[in-house]
């Protein structure tokens, strides 16, 4: 379950702090690093403050933006600070932790993190479904990004421990629509809303966000995303007159 877990590093702009964060995971058990358009290389300093797992910063993926890197990722959390005024539903670290236990049994999940310096752009904290906040001293809550990673990692590896050591039947789970599947019903749903006029054209923003908002909140099943993908279809045939 945990090579499932992606810890996602956007636009990180200092090589040690990718190898500080590759220190962490590999304490807790995670592997798949991906860097998102990073402003370093992976270089000697990488190497040097990860210590002995140099071998997860030298095999990071690399790719250009935060849709490629969580693609096939059926959950994906950003991390934030609860001060930001984009409104979005919220997750506590240990709750976090759990969620990805269970549901990356079967299928990719992702932890981003941003920028050193001014984090993960409202745009790129729309692509999340969730995102979690570390409570830290309000009065000192400064917290670097290795630490960050290391506190959400250990999260996760405390959920893993306790389910493997659960004696309980698993559970059924529900199958999730994998993130490049959400985007794609958010582009046909502004399509057709746009074809029938509720929505401008021009201006479709400010909807779009708001339903974005109400799909990433109830997180639809991956077939009950394929009826409401069908009941899209089913409106532009009937506008089409076909």
């Amino acid at each position: 379950m945990l090579n499932n877990v992606k810890v996602v590093l956007v636009g990180t702009s200092h090589s040690g702090n990718i190898g500080s964060a590759a220190r962490a995971m590999k304490v807790m058990g995670l592997t798949n690093l991906v860097l998102v358009d990073p402003q370093c290389e992976v270089d000697e300093q990488t190497v040097a403050l990860a210590a002995g797992a140099a071998d997860i910063a030298v095999n990071a993926t690399t790719v250009k933006t935060l849709n490629e890197a969580v693609a096939d990722c059926s959950l994906v959390v950003g991390s934030s600070a609860r001060s930001r005024t984009l409104e979005w539903p919220m997750l506590e670290p240990r709750e976090c932790g759990k969620k990805f236990v269970s549901e990356g049994q079967s299928s990719a999940v992702a932890l981003v993190f941003g920028r050193e310096r001014t984090g993960l752009t409202n745009e790129e904290l729309q692509t999340c479904h969730y995102h979690v906040c570390i409570p830290a001293n309000p009065e000192y809550s400064s917290l670097n990004l290795a630490m960050a990673v290391q506190t959400l990692s250990y999260e996760i590896r405390m959920a893993y421990l306790e389910r493997e050591q659960s004696q309980y039947t698993e559970e059924a789970q529900e199958e999730y629509p994998r993130h490049k599947e959400l985007e794609m019903f958010f582009t046909h749903f502004e399509k057709v809303a746009t074809d029938t006029q509720f929505i401008n054209s021009e201006q479709p923003g400010q909807v779009m966000n708001k339903v974005r908002r109400l799909f990433n909140r109830a997180r639809p099943e991956a077939q009950e995303l394929n009826i409401l993908r069908g009941i899209l279809s089913s409106v532009e045939k009937k506008i089409s007159g076909k």
